[in-house]
């Protein structure tokens, strides 16, 4: 795809990282100037601190990114940030079924991804045993294997799975009510009676959402596992030898960086694609 007819697109990056340092922010930034560069767009992005200060972008953007962030997804439920939130997405909705020919995409990462499948039903939402932290395997399901989102990534691909709540237990009837498709689920433990999380679902044809971060890049990951108290955390979890796997797995081009380079590119690609046409 080239970008020789220079449609304008615009994108909104939506902050729920409250003012907690992250590396999330960085990443999707990075991602979207270097997909602009490569393809030779007019792209341009703008951030909105959403959960800080309730920023809220307007309804003019052409692609939504929702990011992750740290706390419960439970709590804020009712809050005036949350009522935002949902209300824009209402919007985005409200356009994708309007028949406008140009469609808007969103993608939802960690947090905002728990804040979705809470707020339709699409599973139960609950606080992990303990912190999971890492480069960690992430499988698709059948239905995974044929969505264009996951194409050029291998079953299990791996991914930064950083988060101390999960989703668990999909409700069936909800994500066929929605059409909605989970694509993805946690590695399986034989070893332990806790049940798989979901991964990843598309909730619609124009929404995508992942319990992992796409947006993960190895400089990044490297650093948060160097601090004291994430490598801690990490051994305990998963003993020393996993710890100094995830280390190893940071610089492996056909793990986190493969991921970082396929994902949420494929998922601009379709999202920009309609412009293209």
């Amino acid at each position: 795809m080239t970008g020789t007819e220079k449609t304008t697109i615009k994108a909104a990056i939506l902050d729920l990282y409250d003012g907690h340092p992250n590396q999330g922010m960085r990443c999707f930034q990075d991602i979207l100037v270097k997909y602009r560069n490569q393809h030779q767009l007019d792209l341009t992005y703008q951030v909105f601190d959403i959960r800080g200060k309730n920023e809220v972008p307007g309804i003019d953007f052409d692609v939504y990114i929702f990011s992750g962030g740290p706390g419960s997804p439970l709590e804020s439920e009712g809050s005036e940030w949350e009522k935002s939130y949902f209300n824009l997405i209402g919007q985005i909705q409200q356009h994708n079924n309007s028949g406008h020919p140009q469609k808007k995409h969103a993608l939802f990462v960690c947090h905002s991804f728990q804040l979705m499948c809470r707020h339709y039903g699409l599973g139960l939402v609950n606080q992990r045993h303990s912190p999971s932290f890492g480069i960690l395997p992430v499988h698709q399901t059948k239905a995974g294997a044929h969505d264009p989102v996951f194409a050029g990534l291998p079953d299990p691909f791996y991914a930064v799975d950083s988060r101390s709540w999960q989703v668990v237990q999909p409700n069936q009837q909800r994500l066929e009510e929605m059409g909605a498709t989970l694509l993805a689920i946690e590695k399986e433990r034989p070893n332990v009676e806790y049940e798989r999380c979901l991964m990843s679902i598309r909730f619609s044809e124009y929404f995508f959402g992942t319990q992992f971060h796409p947006e993960a890049d190895p400089e990044g990951m490297r650093l948060r596992l160097l601090e004291p108290d994430k490598k801690e955390e990490v051994i305990a979890e998963h003993g020393e030898r996993k710890y100094n796997e995830m280390l190893e797995r940071s610089d492996d081009p056909d793990m986190l960086m493969l991921t970082q380079n396929t994902l949420i590119p494929n998922f601009l690609y379709q999202a920009i694609l309609t412009f293209q046409e």
